[in-house]
């Protein structure tokens, strides 16, 4: 069995290498992460340059670290470094939660979704405490969900992944799984103005935790509850309902034959 292995954190995150310790145990495992922090840069992808790719010679890890995207690296890596295709991707451990809507910002999120598009089963795995280093519980998450998608007889469809966080306490303190929804929470911007050495004005942007209404099975909840949150999250974005409704009420009409 083999995996790739990345992140938005880089290749020398403590996040990544703790991942890689727990997935090697049980299968072929290599790494192409990114060069620096990519942290809530989602999907996007490098075209106006070319990337490049460097053997991984520190923080034991086997490898290429590449100066682009999670999603880049995720491209790369099926499409021209590793000789055959893996049969699983795995993106993490990231240093702090991605649940709710802000898994739409996660560079970590976005790898995973990035394997799904090019077929590949595909888990995004966090540690939602952005103050743990941590790493035991969600590794041992993680092997867990490996496990369960070679021996489960449900399969993640097409175009479709896993969204796995952990709560930040040590292992022997998780409840368990729990199969949640995206819940209903994001960051509330707050921009902090200052102005700097020539008296120009410049924000630096935070955010407080804002849960918009709430989800009863939602991945927040379960989280801070010490279950271990693994949503299932899909590409396709199209709107089922709202697309049925307009064509039922009279949006569609022809304007020329």
């Amino acid at each position: 069995m083999k995996i790739l292995l990345t992140n938005d954190d880089s290749f020398r995150s403590p996040g990544i290498k703790a991942l890689y310790e727990a997935l090697s145990e049980v299968a072929e495992v290599t790494v192409v992460a990114p060069a620096s922090e990519m942290s809530a840069i989602s999907l996007a992808i490098t075209l106006n340059r070319p990337l490049r790719a460097y053997k991984i010679e520190e923080n034991g890890l086997p490898g290429w670290y590449v100066d682009g995207t999670p999603a880049d690296c995720v491209k790369i890596g099926v499409g021209a470094l590793l000789k055959e295709k893996p049969d699983f991707i795995f993106s993490g451990i990231n240093i702090g939660s991605n649940v709710g809507l802000n898994a739409n910002y996660s560079g970590t999120v976005a790898a995973a979704i990035e394997g799904a598009m090019l077929g590949i089963p595909s888990v995004a795995v966090s540690l939602a405490d952005y103050f743990s280093r941590d790493f035991r519980g969600s590794a041992k998450a993680a092997v867990e969900v490996l496990k369960l998608l070679e021996n489960s007889d449900s399969d993640i469809g097409r175009y479709e992944l896993l969204n796995v966080n952990v709560p930040g306490i040590p292992p022997e303190e998780l409840k368990g799984i729990k199969v949640t929804r995206v819940s209903r929470s994001s960051f509330r911007e707050v921009f902090d103005h200052r102005k700097d050495v020539r008296d120009r004005d410049y924000w630096w942007m935070g955010g407080v935790v804002h849960t918009f209404e709430p989800v009863p099975d939602g991945d927040d909840e379960q989280v801070m509850d010490g279950w271990v949150a693994v949503t299932p999250l899909k590409v396709d974005m199209t709107a089922e309902n709202t697309l049925h409704q307009l064509r039922n009420s009279g949006w569609e009409r022809r304007w020329r034959e």
